[in-house]
């Protein structure tokens, strides 16, 4: 029997199976509770509300909020009704919000009360946009204009709405690409994509959401639909555990052992800052240590985890599990999940097997390309190349983009990801194809430098990217950031030492610079765009005096 999978079964589903299951989001003036029979009539009457708003099926709904129970009604109520949910990253530059806003002709923007200063600074150059619906209440006189008030608009709507049949090939949602080179690229996420990944994240060898589990995701709701843990959570009924704004260690923390959190995701720099603050914890023998042991795993993804950090978060039974996708992949691509096989290996080789990217997913092909023949590499572990990908969640082309012969042949996504894959068919990422650094003729992975260098016990963070040179064509230069307790107390010579017993002569870094943090992307990754405009300026300078 045919039938459509949309986001519409996610949402009857929970609301009928699970109404007393809880959904719990941090505010500013504590945790906030209410149940999926609460949550199922709000996003009736949000529906309602943009139905009166005249939001039309496939028009551009934009959202512009954190991790919070509102966002996740407009999660359902936009894409159940026929538009489309737009989730607008709230850390990007002012030019890069307003192109994206406007390419995707965005006709209404929710945003949360204290993002409003933020998206003010692009009021004025986003005409399709006809309303703004402030989610809580402003400190000061907003500029945006018309605005309306969340709880008002809900409190005259309907609690009843009669969901619209929808073809399951009609657009749910759309995220934009972080920007790193050039204008975001859209990227148009299905019903029945996002029907199918949910199903994907669900299965036990992905990320195994069930019914008993309590999650919180910390990769926010604008970054790839926080890798589509909301869906997937409320498909099975599990808790939900928002954490808004707080997304610092100590928030975090408590908000794990008050609502006994299960499972977490977020992107390595997030883990490093509470891993740090779980070892400072740690060292005082005084204060009561957290109870953490609820949780069962970590998926975490948007760059490499370093194998320094999933060692230290296993010390405090935060088991990491290696993801790896990106926005075209919705994200979900691959799981670093060990086979049977691997049950009979020693902890160490179990180790180096959980630090790969791991298996895809299943309903997506794999491939991993010779970068200058274009031919397939051998599963051998070793011979590198491009990752490429494509199945019925890999994204076919961007929105409103001329170049996508670039990015998307032959029905395959070139990702731009450097990688090796094993006879196991568990990818391990090399580097970027933009990050490798090309010295002498040879490659350098900046990914295996940078994992290498915090794996000393001094450093917290660490960023590799190649730099000019007049004769090698290129060479790597690191930037270091030293744990608080040893800050002015590590020596570039101290890295060098520490490196030479384990790369080629030639992989030691030219320089080895410290720095206060490493500065990131919007979406938590390094930025080594802005570490490279950093080091030019640096050695303009330097030239010049």
């Amino acid at each position: 029997m045919d039938y459509p999978l949309t986001v519409q079964h996610i949402f009857n589903r929970a609301t009928r199976f699970f109404p007393h299951k809880e959904i719990v989001s941090r505010t500013e003036t504590g945790m906030r509770r209410y149940t999926y029979a609460d949550f199922g009539e709000r996003v009736q009457r949000l529906a309602s509300a943009l139905t009166g708003l005249g939001i039309q099926p496939g028009q551009r709904v934009g959202t512009f909020g954190w991790n919070t129970y509102r966002h996740l009604e407009l999660y359902f109520a936009v894409p159940c009704m026929g538009a489309v949910l737009h989730t607008l990253n709230v850390r990007l530059f002012t030019e890069q919000l307003e192109y994206i806003i406007n390419d995707a002709e965005d006709q209404i923007i929710f945003v949360d009360a204290d993002l409003v200063p933020v998206l003010e600074k692009a009021f004025g150059h986003i005409p399709t946009v006809k309303n703004f619906v402030i989610m809580g209440t402003p400190t000061e006189v907003t500029r945006l204009s018309p605005t309306l008030d969340y709880e008002t608009l809900l409190s005259y709507s309907s609690p009843h709405y009669d969901w619209p049949e929808l073809d399951e090939n009609d657009a749910a949602a759309m995220c934009y690409t972080s920007g790193t080179t050039g204008n975001p690229k859209g990227v148009v996420y299905s019903h029945r994509s996002t029907f199918l990944h949910t199903m994907g994240a669900c299965l036990a060898d992905s990320l195994g959401i069930t019914e008993s589990d309590v999650v919180l995701p910390v990769v926010p709701m604008f970054h790839a639909n926080a890798w589509g843990t909301p869906y997937a959570a409320t498909l099975v009924g599990a808790k939900h555990v928002l954490p808004g704004r707080f997304l610092g260690a100590a928030p975090l923390v408590e908000m794990i052992e008050q609502e006994r959190v299960t499972l977490l995701a977020g992107v390595p720099s997030i883990w490093i800052g509470l891993a740090s603050h779980l070892e400072r914890l740690s060292l005082e023998p005084e204060t009561a240590q957290p109870d953490l042991s609820s949780v069962r795993i970590v998926p975490c993804g948007g760059s490499a985890i370093p194998p320094a950090l999933m060692k230290t978060m296993d010390r405090f039974g935060l088991p990491m599990l290696h993801a790896w996708g990106m926005t075209e992949t919705s994200p979900l691509a691959s799981v670093a999940r060990l086979s049977s096989h691997h049950l009979t290996l020693s902890e160490s080789e179990q180790f180096a097997i959980r630090n790969k990217q791991g298996r895809v997913t299943p309903l997506v092909d794999c491939r991993v390309v010779d970068i200058a023949t274009g031919q397939e590499v051998p599963w051998d572990g070793k011979s590198v190349g491009e990752i490429q990908v494509r199945g019925p969640w890999i994204a076919r082309a961007y929105y409103h983009d001329e170049a996508n012969n670039e990015k998307f042949m032959d029905g395959w996504l070139r990702t731009g990801d450097v990688a090796t894959i094993d006879a196991d068919g568990y990818l391990q990422i090399v580097d970027r194809t933009k990050d490798l650094v090309k010295s002498g003729g040879e490659w350098i992975s900046s990914v295996e430098l940078e994992n290498m260098i915090m794996a000393y016990p001094k450093v917290l963070e660490a960023a590799v990217i190649g730099v000019p040179h007049p004769v090698m064509q290129e060479r790597p230069v690191a930037y270091v950031v030293a744990k608080p307790e040893f800050e002015g107390q590590i020596t570039p010579d101290e890295i060098l030492d520490y490196l030479r017993p384990q790369v080629a002569k030639w992989w030691l870094p030219d320089e080895v610079l410290f720095i206060e943090a490493v500065p990131k992307t919007s979406v938590g990754k390094f930025s080594k765009r802005e570490l490279r405009d950093l080091y030019a300026a640096q050695k303009s300078a330097a030239t010049a005096s």
